[in-house]
């Protein structure tokens, strides 16, 4: 069975165990989701679910949008229900901001459920995937953890400077860097996933997780947390 949820990263603290241990933790606020569609292997060729997370206003959201979760009236609709086809069921739920799926047996799932982190009181470990903080275009110091140029014997205003890019003879194939090559460049801004994090508490109550160590992101990015494979 799936055990997937969406949620935000509130930000990171330290709680204390039993034996007075102190472990540093992220907050995540982990749903409610709602259940948006079901895939089966007869209707979509793989079995998955589809949750969604944060309501959009109905105002900012396009018709597309507000049809996956309500049904909306349209030509199409009226022409499927004169051949005698039925609508398939919708959540009957706001627009959702934030929407993924998770694949695997979809059992006990259907449209219109909510999750909540109740689903995680019995799990240990989770990945979580979220997009990393953009630091723009960074030289290769901060990219890279280039260590720089010397500070004397002749380096002037080339302190931070990468260097050598380390082209070859052309008979050895030089002439241009390479492909992979540690250069400047756009840093940050990429989906990550961090795998098997221990999850420390779960409060039902505030639709909480807390998971020792870091998670990508800003604190208010939005994470996708479910049970890790790794045994």
């Amino acid at each position: 069975m799936i055990k997937g949820i969406l949620g935000r990263k509130v930000g990171m603290t330290q709680v204390f165990d039993e034996t007075g241990n102190c472990i540093p933790v992220t907050v995540i606020e982990a749903g409610p989701c709602n259940v948006l569609q079901v895939r089966s292997e007869e209707l979509d060729g793989y079995s998955a679910i589809q949750l969604g997370f944060v309501d959009k206003p109905r105002r900012n959201a396009p018709r597309s949008e507000r049809g996956q979760v309500s049904n909306i009236s349209s030509k199409r609709s009226k022409t499927r229900a004169t051949a005698g086809m039925t609508a398939g069921k919708k959540a009957d739920c706001e627009p959702k901001r934030f929407v993924r799926e998770f694949r695997g047996q979809a059992d006990g799932y259907e449209v219109g459920q909510v999750v909540t982190v109740e689903k995680f009181n019995e799990v240990k470990s989770v990945d979580i995937a979220g997009i990393t903080k953009g630091r723009g275009f960074s030289g290769v110091m901060k990219r890279h953890n280039f260590k720089g140029q010397r500070a004397s014997h002749g380096v002037k205003k080339v302190h931070r400077h990468g260097g050598s890019t380390g082209a070859l003879a052309a008979w050895r194939g030089g002439g241009r860097p390479k492909k992979g090559k540690k250069l400047p460049g756009q840093y940050g801004a990429v989906r990550v996933t961090v795998r098997n994090l221990k999850v420390v508490r779960v409060d039902t109550e505030n639709n909480l997780i807390l998971v020792r160590g870091a998670i990508p992101g800003a604190n208010g990015g939005l994470v996708i947390v479910k049970e890790t494979n790794i045994k």
